[in-house]
């Protein structure tokens, strides 16, 4: 098993003799993991920069004294996949960002879709987009990552069509197997760039909204035979993509 993550904001350039890892990740690595001399772990920012640490002490509840060799840095994926995930209902919305960062998806977009149930209005948004965001930070930690998932603002339909434009390869899942839609399966992939794929809410991406990304260069894809629930397409077809552009190889 790998060595366990834990967050810094900020790593020292070239390494340290002795590192102190406090705070609430020293609480977890001490209280929690228990971790004791001669273990090793994983120091991350989690925007790419990473340092293996051997401990040296565990002090009291919340301090956890490491030797830090050198800081490296994993070079940025490519191609680059962004999930633009419309709201689902209650707590998928989190089971959705975990999966994506556990698979390996780089960026994740909330689209307030047409036919989403869930609205992001006032505080209540705030508070949601913290949930994604703290969700994408623990499951980047529990799942190894250094590189973690940007949870971007929540996004209108028209600035969602702007991110598909932009695209080298942008992608709307379709239920609507009428529509003509192509199997997902068989798309042709771009070697790097970014990657953009639209997961729409439970009752589907209504046609203004397929018509408008599909004027901003989109097409639509099937993910097999089946209809996914909203907060499972989307780790299921970045799984995909992800072993089609080699990027699990």
């Amino acid at each position: 098993m790998t060595a366990p993550v834990f967050v810094v904001e900020h790593l020292p350039a070239d390494g340290a003799a002795q590192y102190v890892l406090d705070g609430p990740e020293g609480r977890h690595a001490v209280s929690v993991k228990r971790l004791q001399p001669g273990e090793e772990v994983v120091l991350t920012d989690g925007a790419g920069r990473y340092a293996v640490c051997d401990v040296v002490a565990a002090e009291g509840k919340d301090r956890l004294v490491v030797r830090m060799p050198s800081v490296s840095e994993e070079p940025a994926p490519s191609p680059r996949i962004t999930v633009v995930q419309a709201l689902p209902k209650g707590d998928r919305g989190e089971v959705a960002v975990e999966t994506m960062t556990e698979v390996g998806v780089d960026r994740i977009v909330p689209w307030q879709a047409a036919r989403c149930i869930t609205q992001w209005k006032g505080e209540r948004g705030l508070r949601s987009l913290a949930k994604w965001r703290g969700t994408a930070r623990e499951a980047g930690k529990q799942s190894r990552r250094v590189r973690f998932p940007e949870v971007a603002d929540a996004a209108t339909t028209k600035q969602v069509a702007a991110l598909l434009a932009e695209a080298d390869l942008a992608a709307v899942l379709h239920s609507d197997f009428e529509h003509g839609s192509e199997p997902l399966a068989a798309a042709e992939l771009p070697a790097g760039g970014e990657i953009v794929l639209v997961v729409g809410p439970e009752g589907g991406v209504a046609r203004d909204e397929i018509a408008l990304f599909e004027e901003a260069g989109a097409k639509a894809y099937t993910l097999g035979p089946t209809v996914m629930r909203t907060s499972t397409a989307g780790t299921a077809a970045a799984a995909l993509l992800l072993g089609r552009t080699g990027r699990w190889s």
